[in-house]
This record gives structure tokens, C-alpha cells and sequence, in this order.
């Protein structure tokens, strides 16, 4: 099992940013595909249809999300930690993620970086 950790500078408050990653609209709006979510300590959740699924472990607004993402049952809790920290430019995402399955680690970190913090930064981008 192996942990990823990555920072994300974004341009946006730690609270818009917050707000962009509990709120079922707005993530649907950064991910572009339908998404079940509630901001509510735990329920499940569901991104693009179905490919991230997991249940909310903790919300602290505009400061940290606690999620723990499915990797099939068999496996150990895989858990998402994303912390957010306020900079001179606005907000540095810390995301780390414990328990991902060695197999699986190159492709579902690829997808990560590339999709869900791609998405977000794209979200936030300044025009």
C-alpha cells in the first residue's frame, strides 16, 4: 500500500475553494460528469458515475474534507486527507491520500493529478 501526496496552489479563498468541493453543483461543474454528494459526515458519495466512490469521514469549513475512498472491499480503508491552507495567492490545496493498493497506484494517481486536480485547477483558472 502506498500514499500520495500532492500541493495545488489555487487562486480562490480557502472557502470558495471549500465550497467548490462539498457542494454537489459546483463539483459537478469542476468534474463535468454527474455526482452524488452531501456534505454531511457519513454519508457516501459518488464522482464520474461511479469511478471515485467512498463515505465522508469529517468536514471543518474551509479548512479540511476527511473521505475515505473504496478500493473494493478486500482492501484497507483508503483515506483522503485535503487541507486547506491559505497563501499569498490565494489557497494551497495539500491532498494525501494513505492505502492506495501498489497495483493500482501509477494509473489512479495519473487520474487524480490529471482529472480531479487538473479539473479544479482548470475550475479556479483565471481568465
Amino acid at each position: 500500500m502506498k500514499t500520495f501526496k500532492k500541493y495545488l496552489p489555487l487562486p480562490a479563498s480557502t472557502e470558495e475553494v471549500y465550497l467548490a468541493l462539498t457542494k454537489a453543483q459546483s463539483i459537478q461543474l469542476w468534474t463535468g460528469a454527474e455526482v452524488e454528494f452531501t456534505e454531511e459526515a457519513g454519508t457516501e458519495f459518488s464522482f464520474w458515475e461511479g469511478d471515485i466512490v467512498g463515505k465522508n469521514i469529517e468536514f471543518d469549513f474551509g479548512k479540511r474534507i476527511v473521505q475515505q475512498w473504496y478500493f473494493g472491499e478486500e482492501n484497507e480503508p483508503s483515506i483522503v486527507t485535503i487541507k486547506l491552507h491559505p497563501d499569498k495567492k490565494g489557497t494551497s490545496l495539500e491532498f494525501v491520500q494513505t492505502n492506495i493498493p501498489d497495483e493500482d497506484y501509477d494509473d489512479f494517481t495519473a487520474g487524480i493529478t490529471e482529472h480531479y486536480l487538473g479539473g479544479l485547477a482548470d475550475f479556479f483558472e483565471e481568465e
